[in-house]
């Protein structure tokens, strides 16, 4: 963000006169508009595998989301009628490759990230629990909403002590932190990188705090007019 500023200065374009126009008149694309891969952890929060009453993993688990999945900030999350009535929200941290990175190891693992932002893992639960495997219930078109701001790596720091909350409908579901991670950010990227060559644009998606619908009593799924923030 810095390098982006001086240069800037260096072309004289600070002296544009600035324009704004009215959220409500735009709309906002994904900060990541064409990656190659959307590369996702589960059971990744100690207090979502609390919930669950099962064992933190010893090993990250990792699972996709189809490209297609990605909407922005404001877009409708949708679903063909009948293929779900389990549909799940699930609020998490995303980073995003800045550069390419294979077989990095994790003291390196800050100098591949471009900065962070925020996703919703949307999810049909029981597309994905009745399918035995995760990729279909994660990736219906829509499945992935992103942003609505890519905050770069250096304003954040140590992305390890941030408040992560979900609300629906305006009440409060998710509430939580990131210090609740099994799994570090750099702990995550360099074990993908072990198997996978992250491009520039990759999303990585960290995990899931407690509070989502499918573990609740009563559950709790999103249906048509709901909002999510």
């Amino acid at each position: 963000a810095a390098k982006t500023l001086n240069w800037l200065e260096v072309q004289g374009i600070e002296a544009l006169a600035p324009v704004s126009h009215p959220l409500e008149a735009v709309s906002l694309a994904p900060p990541v508009p064409d990656p190659s891969k959307i590369v996702c952890c589960g059971l990744n929060y100690a207090d979502h595998c609390r919930e669950q009453n099962i064992d933190l993993p010893k090993n990250l688990i990792l699972f996709s989301k189809f490209p297609t999945a990605l909407i922005g900030y404001g877009d409708a999350i949708t679903w063909p009628a009948g293929t779900s009535q389990q549909v799940d929200y699930e609020a998490e941290l995303a980073f995003v490759i800045g550069k390419r990175a294979h077989n990095v190891p994790v003291e390196d693992a800050y100098d591949y990230i471009a900065g962070y932002t925020i996703a919703n893992d949307v999810s049909a639960r029981d597309v994905q629990f009745g399918d035995g495997q995760w990729i279909r219930g994660k990736s219906f078109d829509t499945f992935c909403p992103l942003g609505p701001a890519l905050v770069t790596a250096d304003e954040i720091g140590d992305p390890h002590s941030l408040a992560i909350r979900c609300r629906v409908n305006g009440h409060l579901l998710q509430d939580s932190n990131t210090a609740e991670l099994v799994f570090k950010v750099p702990q995550i990227l360099s074990f993908i990188s072990q198997t996978a060559t992250l491009l520039p644009g990759d999303i990585v998606l960290t995990g899931t705090p407690a509070g989502v619908g499918v573990f609740r009593d009563p559950q709790i799924f999103l249906h048509p007019g709901d909002q999510v923030e």
